[in-house]
């Protein structure tokens, strides 16, 4: 008899596809990988896109990609990996939502699969096959994953709707108070 059933397979595939395409992304951000622009590249494109400060912004969203990524992957401190991702596809998919939900068209359907994945497997656990099992679960315990869904929106929401204003004073033709002289 195997101490592993399906369920275990299935969350190590989910945690495996999933946290190696947002790893990708964010070693895309961060380092220029596959393509990338790096810090620097990544951010002159969100500053376009309203996000300000262009390369710190593009350093914690490389960083909630790449480290929630990889330790989704690995099965490692679940829950804040899950909702470290799910932020920053949040993030992203406010970007694409002018746009609809389809991908061919520049919709927000990758971002938002990518980040719903994420934050179910932080609310379904990374299964036994995974460093956290290994571990102990010392850092995938049953309160965190309520208390690092909730820090993760709460700053997602700050982000993001800062964001927002700064879009919607751009369409105006304000001047953004964080860029004045």
């Amino acid at each position: 008899m195997t101490c592993f059933d399906r369920s275990d397979v299935g969350l190590l595939l989910l945690r495996l596809g999933t946290g190696g395409v947002l790893a990708a992304h964010g070693a895309q951000k961060l380092f220029g990988w596959f393509g990338g622009g790096g810090v620097a590249g990544t951010g002159q494109f969100m500053e376009s896109v309203g996000y300000a400060p262009g390369k710190a912004s593009a350093t914690a969203a490389g960083l909630a990609e790449a480290g929630g990524g990889a330790l989704l992957a690995l099965g490692l401190a679940t829950p804040a990996a899950g909702a470290a991702a799910a932020g920053a596809m949040a993030g992203a998919s406010a970007v694409h939502v002018p746009n609809g939900f389809f991908a061919q068209s520049g919709g927000y359907e990758h971002a938002a699969s990518l980040g719903l994945t994420a934050a179910g497997i932080a609310v379904a656990g990374p299964g036994r096959l995974s460093l956290d099992h290994l571990l102990g679960h010392t850092a995938n315990r049953d309160w965190m994953v309520p208390v690092a869904l909730a820090v993760t929106a709460a700053a997602t929401l700050v982000v993001v709707g800062a964001r927002t204003r700064r879009v919607r004073r751009a369409a105006e033709g304000e001047q953004d108070p964080l860029f004045e002289e």
